[in-house]
């Protein structure tokens, strides 16, 4: 019985991964092919039978190396506490980096924040385009429907932002159905045009695509820029292993949706072997006539939840993003209580949806943005690959011929479509390096920030051991008032700055001092006989406590039902919560003359900080009785 209920829930993660991780890598055939031989490319790739067969073949072997090769079966394996995604892969080289050169850790882990950043271009740009490239379809159905696409493409964007807050397994349930039509549909028109033209099964042989490449260098560079949107996804696929897990992801990838698409490239590429004229759009031409309109609908939904698996995946990249302190603490709403990575974060899906409007309204063709697509497509690519092989080395010691031997293929073919994309650098691809050095300049200054701001916080708070002391001895004079005072604090090394502001310049303490550290476990929920502890910080009759409390991720901290679960045994005498003063210390930032960064940085972070989640509403405070008081810090 409980073989078959794992059974069953590994079939529904699955259809979950399929109705959003796969949505971005399984609509790349709609535009792929077509923008190889678009004939309004800077770089054209003539059609003759020798470039078909090259091209096809380019692209199943690119899939094939980057997909199933340095995703599914080599970067999937380096989790951290099962995440995925780029900044997994910091997380472990920061670990590791403790016993390896410090400044090598230092560059490779800012060429990873540089690869998240460039994902954060990703996940602005996929949607746009892939919604863009479905709607586009109508044009084929009727051509008077052109001026429908723009209008209609931004309505679907705005309901997609709408529903994030429901969850992705909720999303995914909704969605994994209709991908797995959507997959059967795509593979069953490829059928149909292998059938019309076998040879092109052909292709798959790797000799069509190294003969292309080798033989006809200068068509087939300029073409890897396209060719590269076959493997749009693949980082997805790595983003949102937490939310899926890996096993669920690589099922659905080697059992659906790999057959899938490739037989969709196959059958293009024979649908313009037997008619040049199909490079107008190969995928839609492929269905027949009586299909091609339900064929529409059904991309529109499938490119929606192509957007469905970079938005979860920019959530995780933020949410790992401000664990290691690149970002503040961004208000996160977890959204399932089997799988801790399923989140939604408000703030980054409503930058999300207006910059993706921005670009639907000013590129307004999917071709115009399918310049833009791949730069950030293979810069992350190659950053990612790159970090994992350094990681294979230094943390499971992987021979140094095989690293060296790996590297050198996967990062050749890497480096191959970087640079093919390079060429396309005022055609738009300067558009997700605007975006990725933009995201790296704000991740690099607010960590820059935090730390001048945490060293000179600590400095002011001094040891809370030290401050209880001079309590106890009375060396800091202070009268004792009446009721329970509680103070939210980061841990409990330091003082709470409020509390030493109303001890220093009020002169008072209350009867009773809580100081309380919220602590979030990687379980959904935490028992009530595990939810405290409790510390007297050396001396049992003084009233002052620390008390850790810990809440699930699935849980909303509520500080004032967790301390009603304390024992008055151990609490030095009943906690009055009914009429307790809830504590919380802010910081106020000033820009200082001191040179600890560039005067426009030292803005940027201040204007930064203001995104912070509140703390109040965050943890449940009653608002009649917190008091806010703030310290000024200049950076």
């Amino acid at each position: 019985m409980t073989e078959r209920r794992t059974g069953t829930a590994g079939l529904a993660l699955m259809i979950g991964a399929l109705g959003v991780v796969f949505g971005d890598i399984g609509t790349s055939p709609i535009y792929t092919l077509q923008t190889v031989f678009d004939p309004d490319d800077p770089h054209p790739v003539p059609v003759s039978t020798a470039n078909v067969y090259g091209v096809v073949s380019l692209v199943f072997w690119s899939v094939v190396i980057i997909v199933l090769v340095t995703y599914v079966l080599l970067a999937m394996r380096a989790d951290n506490d099962g995440e995925g995604g780029i900044m997994a892969l910091i997380t472990l080289l920061r670990r590791t980096g403790s016993s390896r050169g410090r400044r090598t850790t230092a560059v490779l882990a800012a060429l990873g924040i540089f690869g998240a950043s460039l994902f954060f271009g990703d996940s602005m740009i996929t949607p746009a385009i892939s919604v863009l490239s479905s709607m586009e379809g109508l044009k084929v159905v009727q051509p008077s429907l052109d001026s429908a696409v723009v209008p209609g493409t931004a309505a679907i964007i705005v309901v997609l932002f709408l529903v994030q807050r429901r969850g992705s397994a909720a999303v995914g349930r909704l969605f994994g159905p209709v991908m797995i039509v959507w997959f059967t549909v795509i593979g069953a028109c490829g059928v149909r045009g292998i059938v019309d033209h076998p040879q092109i099964l052909r292709a798959l042989w790797p000799s069509y695509a190294l003969g292309f490449l080798v033989g006809h260098f200068g068509t087939a560079f300029f073409a890897l820029a396209a060719v590269v949107l076959a493997v749009t996804g693949a980082e997805a696929l790595y983003a949102d292993m937490g939310h899926f897990g890996r096993r669920s992801i690589t099922r659905a990838w080697l059992f659906l949706v790999f057959p899938a698409c490739v037989l969709s490239y196959l059958g293009q590429g024979a649908l313009i072997l037997a008619d040049p004229h199909n490079i107008s759009s190969p995928f839609f031409l492929l269905a027949p006539g009586w299909g091609r309109l339900p064929l529409v609908i059904l991309a529109t939904a499938a490119t929606v939840i192509a957007s469905q698996a970079v938005i979860t995946g920019a959530f995780s990249v933020a949410s790992q993003a401000a664990q290691l302190g690149y970002l503040p603490r961004l208000r996160i709403a977890h959204t399932s209580e089997s799988t801790v990575g399923q989140i939604y974060v408000p703030w980054i899906n409503w930058l999300l949806m207006v910059s993706v409007l921005t670009l639907v309204f000013a590129f307004r063709s999917s071709a115009a943005l399918a310049f833009a697509f791949g730069m950030a497509v293979t810069g992350t690519i190659t950053i990612t690959t790159l970090l994992f092989f350094y990681l294979a080395r230094a943390r499971w010691h992987t021979p140094v011929w095989l690293i060296t031997v790996g590297a050198t293929l996967l990062l050749t073919v890497d480096l191959l479509f970087v640079a093919a994309n390079v060429t396309k650098l005022v055609h738009g691809a300067w558009l997700p390096l605007l975006i990725g050095f933009t995201a790296f300049t704000v991740m690099t200054t607010w960590r820059r920030g935090r730390k001048i701001v945490t060293a000179e916080r600590e400095r002011t708070e001094g040891p809370l051991r030290g401050f209880v002391d001079q309590l106890h001895f009375r060396e800091v004079p202070a009268a004792r008032v009446p009721g329970t005072a509680v103070f939210l604090n980061r841990g409990s090394l330091t003082t709470p700055l409020a509390m030493r502001a109303n001890v220093e310049h009020n002169h008072v303490r209350h009867e009773q001092v809580v100081i309380l550290s919220i602590e979030t476990e990687t379980v959904p929920r935490v028992p009530d006989d595990q939810r405290t502890t409790v510390d007297n910080l050396g001396y049992a009759e003084d009233g002052i406590i620390h008390v850790t409390a810990r809440f699930g991720y699935m849980e909303t901290p509520d500080v004032p039902a967790a301390l009603a679960l304390l024992d008055p045994a151990d609490t030095e005498g009943q906690l009055r919560l009914d009429q307790a003063s809830y504590f919380l210390s802010t910081i106020e930032l000033r820009c200082g003359e001191a040179p600890t960064m560039a005067r426009w940085r030292k803005r940027l972070f201040i204007a930064t900080s203001h995104i912070t989640a509140d703390a109040a509403e965050y943890f449940g405070l009653p608002r009649g009785r917190t008091v806010i008081m703030g310290s000024q810090i200049e950076v």
